[in-house]
């Protein structure tokens, strides 16, 4: 069943990689950008976020359907 699904072809593979992506420069942002400038940019990522997560989650509950 792995052979027939790689991984670099999963939505929620991807999405997790873009989450980290921007988790991990969340870190920078917060720490090499001038503070109000940082303000905006960190509240923009945090808004987002959840949205990425959500969609890692629909997809999850819709491959659960089609394997049904």
């Amino acid at each position: 069943m792995i052979d027939e699904y790689p991984l670099w072809k999963s939505r929620k593979f991807w999405l997790l990689i873009l989450d980290t992506v921007v988790s991990i420069a969340t870190f920078f942002v917060g720490r090499y950008v001038v503070q109000a400038e940082a303000d905006v940019i960190l509240f923009l990522i945090g808004a987002l976020q959840p949205v990425f997560l959500m969609l890692i989650g629909a997809y999850t509950y819709q491959n659960v359907k089609l394997a049904e």
